[in-house]
């Protein structure tokens, strides 16, 4: 059994106590002020989420390609392959003496 919110056993004589607790505290001039800032705090949350909403969704549109497979040399092939001949014959210089 799931037990409801804590704000969903609110009934109408809870809210009109709240307010009247919130009106004492704050005062009738900071309520409309309260209330602006709550306004706009909501509209900018709701404002990130619809951003947050869009990007996900850009992003997966946006999914890329997959990459086609890469042919790997096999080790048998390059052992096989013929070294320079310049390499072979000359002779490892050393460092000159003072």
């Amino acid at each position: 059994m799931m037990n409801p919110p804590p704000l969903a056993m609110l009934g109408w004589p809870e809210i009109i106590g709240i307010l009247v607790v919130v009106l004492v505290l704050f005062g009738a001039k900071k309520l409309p002020e309260l209330a602006r800032g709550l306004g706009q705090g909501i509209k900018e949350f709701k404002k990130a989420t619809r951003e947050v909403q869009d990007d996900l969704q850009r992003a997966i549109e946006e999914e890329p390609a997959p990459e086609p497979p890469r042919r790997v040399a096999s080790s048998s092939a390059q052992a096989q392959s013929p070294k320079p001949a310049e390499a072979a014959s000359t002779p490892p210089t050393s460092p000159p003496q003072a």
